[in-house]
């Protein structure tokens, strides 16, 4: 029987992973977000869907700053203080 060796990933790979990471985030943060959003507008009968606008904005908002802040401290690859 034939031992399969391990496939070793390219050293970009973690950064790739990290961010397909992130835009999962995004995506069901944004999800809940418009979720709770529709259940605010019902529950306190809004007449115009102010929470459904809102509350995603402000997942964007946080989620552009997380980025920027993971990002713009980087100089080739290493986190400076």
């Amino acid at each position: 029987m034939k031992s399969r060796k391990t496939q070793k990933l390219p050293d970009n790979s973690h950064n790739l992973l990290k961010y397909l990471s992130l835009g999962t985030q995004l995506l069901v943060a944004l999800g809940l977000a418009v979720w709770a959003g529709i259940w605010i507008d019902k529950r306190l009968g809004f007449s115009m869907p102010l929470s459904v606008w809102i509350l995603p904005l402000l997942v964007i908002a946080v989620t552009i700053f997380k980025l920027v802040k993971e990002t713009a401290g980087k100089s080739n690859g290493k986190k400076t203080n």
